[in-house]
């Protein structure tokens, strides 16, 4: 069976006293770059469902209400240059904080400042994603 593409995914920027929430990915793809929590879109699942399960296995962190953000087209699928291999739906939210545990497939968690965020190894589009975030909700 081929695979389809672009793959569904969701995530979500979670913002806690000008702190934005990261995961270190523990897996392909984006292995070793922090990141927004999220993953794949389950059967059943829209992409709000989603984003919220994944904080939770992530992170242990319960999500509370989020709104979205934007959609994102990421990679290109295979033997499809033109096809993007992930359909990424962002979301955001105001987290009244909490200890992040990493699980899943996130080697850590933790909330991080915008200058510390600046200086990890992190993917470029939840760089600009916690850019926008820390700049406009503090």
């Amino acid at each position: 069976m081929a695979r389809e593409f672009p793959i569904e995914v969701a995530s979500v920027g979670l913002v806690f006293q000008n702190r934005i929430l990261l995961v270190k990915r523990g897996k392909d793809p984006s292995k070793g770059l922090y990141a927004f929590p999220g993953g794949r879109i389950e059967p059943g699942e829209n992409a709000e469902q989603a984003a919220c399960r994944e904080i939770a296995e992530e992170t242990g962190l319960i999500a509370g209400n989020i709104e979205f953000m934007e959609t994102l087209e990421l990679g290109e699928a295979d033997n499809n240059p033109a096809a993007a291999a992930y359909r990424l739906h962002v979301f955001w939210g105001i987290h009244p904080g909490g200890v992040p545990v990493a699980g899943d497939d996130a080697d850590e968690a933790g909330w991080f400042t915008l200058n510390e965020v600046e200086a990890l190894p992190v993917t470029p589009s939840s760089l600009r994603l916690a850019q926008q975030l820390l700049r406009t909700v503090s």
